[in-house]
Order: structure tokens, then sequence, then C-alpha cells
């Protein structure tokens, strides 16, 4: 049974190839291969038999069954309608421009393939996102009395991205791209406070150990992460998973690509607190940041260049 990387067939923003997508890499040897089965031919897989299905993938009925319910379904049943769903929508593989980067790749290709690779990774969040764990995230923001955001490498300018943003609605909201500080911090956070944890992978201790400090000073804890079964996620209250290219290439890891699916949470997450204090704090705090940095955008180049 052939287990490497495959191109899908399954159109983007449907949640099960989204899902199946960012619980790849924690999955078993065995489920993976049923994984793999599900993302490069759903509409074949959609008329199989849970014993049809083991027996194509060489597996056993159980490693289906339970694929399916890491998967988030009841059963293979469950699992099953939406294969069924997914292959009514399929648009056909768009083999051409997606994939990893190769070396020997012209300008042209290279561009036609992050480009695709973006759009994948943006609608896999969008379909998976959990709008209850984004609204009670957007919720503890805007009643925050202080938000500590912790990020590391790529994680941290997302990090330094959605504290900036926060601030221009009035929220108070830090960025801590050092571990240190991100500890120092995270002590003197209380139960009126929030913490955000930015992880793609979710093991980057920088990030969870402020995470578990400031939990377990009662704040309340967000994690950003495309693994949501890892330890940042653990030691969070809300957990809004972000998606990630299926596999990474000696050019373009994973952690980067997992950077715009980030950035999309990050918007989702300012926009929704905008939209709620808007009329209290937001539309003030908008004009008076703009004001504050006009200035600097007006300033003229030396010889009047």
């Amino acid at each position: 049974m052939n287990t490497n990387p495959v191109e899908t067939t399954a159109p983007a923003g449907h949640p099960l190839p989204a899902k199946v997508r960012t619980l790849l890499a924690g999955m078993s040897a065995q489920q993976q291969v049923v994984a793999r089965s599900l993302l490069a031919d759903p509409e074949a897989c959609s008329r199989m038999t849970v014993t049809d299905l083991a027996e194509h993938t060489g597996t056993s009925e159980t490693t289906v069954v339970r694929t399916a319910r890491l998967l988030g379904y009841s059963g293979y049943r469950d699992l099953r309608r939406a294969l069924v769903e997914v292959a009514t929508h399929a648009q056909g593989p768009a083999a051409d421009t997606v994939g990893g980067v190769a070396l020997t790749d012209p300008l042209e290709t290279m561009v036609a393939k992050l480009a695709a690779e973006e759009r994948q990774v943006l609608a896999d969040t969008a379909a998976q996102l959990d709008l209850t764990q984004l609204d009670a995230a957007i919720t503890a923001l805007c009643s925050a009395r202080r938000i500590d955001v912790y990020g590391i490498g790529s994680s941290g300018s997302v990090a330094e991205d959605l504290a900036a943003k926060l601030m221009r609605i009035g929220l108070v909201a830090h960025a801590h791209a050092d571990a240190h500080r991100a500890m120092a911090s995270a002590v003197h956070l209380n139960p009126a406070d929030v913490a955000v944890g930015i992880s793609h992978s979710g093991t980057t201790l920088d990030v969870v150990d402020p995470l578990r400090t400031a939990a377990d000073n009662g704040a309340t804890a967000l994690a950003i992460t495309s693994h949501p079964r890892s330890p940042v996620a653990h030691y969070a209250d809300h957990v809004l998973a972000t998606a990630a290219a299926a596999q990474g290439s000696d050019l373009r890891s994973a952690s980067m690509s997992s950077r715009t699916s980030q950035l999309l949470i990050v918007d989702c997450l300012f926009t929704g607190a905008a939209q709620r204090t808007y009329h209290t704090s937001a539309q003030r705090g908008l004009a008076a940041s703009y004001q504050a940095v006009l200035p600097r955008h007006q300033a003229t180049a030396p010889n009047g260049r």
C-alpha cells in the first residue's frame, strides 16, 4: 500500500478534507492510510462499505471506524454521508498547481503553486473553524482587562499583528516573542485577563509554558494551532484550529504555510471584537489610531523625491 503524500480531488472549503489535512500528522500509521485514501478519491470511497474501505486500504474495519471518529463523525455511516457531499461538489484535481515547490520550478509555476496552496489553506481554515469557540474567544477578548499574546518565530509576527490590531480598538494587548518576558508577564495575569498562545505545532515550549502559567492563574486561555490535540490546546479554554499545507517541502515548511491561516484567525478575532465594541470604544479607538499615525504617512521624501 502506498503511504506517500497524495494530491486531493476534494474541493476547497468542505470541512472533511480540511479536518483530514489538519489531523493527519497525529494519526496512527494505519489511520493515515485510510485518511489519505479519503483525500485521494472521496467519490470512490463514498461508494464503499466499511468492509470495502478496510480491504481497499489494507487495514481493518476497526481502524476505519476509529478514523471516522477521530475526524469528528459518530461512525462510518456519518463519514460516508460526508464523502458523498464532497464527491457531489468536487470540481476535479488541480494537480498542475497544487503541491510543494520544486527547485526546478520556473517563476510562473512557483507563483501558481504558492497561490493555490494559500487558497487551499484559507478555505480549509474557514471550513473547519468552530464558530462556537470563535464566539467565546471574541467575548473573552472584549471583556478582558489585559491581553497577553505569545508566539515564537513566524507565529511571533502573527502575535504582534493580533496585539497591534486589538490596541487599535482600545483593548490593552501585548505580544511576547521572548520566552522570559512572556513568563514574567504571564505570572501577573488573573481571571480578568486573557492569554493567547499561537503555535503551529502546538508543542513550542516558549508558548505552551506561559499559556499554562496564565491559565493556572485563572486567566482565560486561547490557543491558535494546527494541532487541536497538542499541549498548547490542552491548556486552553478555547481552541481555534488552523489549517496548513498537507505537506512541507525543502523550500517551504508546513509551519510557514500555517501563518496564512493564523492571520485569518487574527482577522476574525479583530473584526468580531470591533463589531461588538464599535459603538462603545472601537469607533473612537480606530479614529484616534488613524489620526495618530497619519502624519507619519505624509512625510516628504528628501530632495522632493
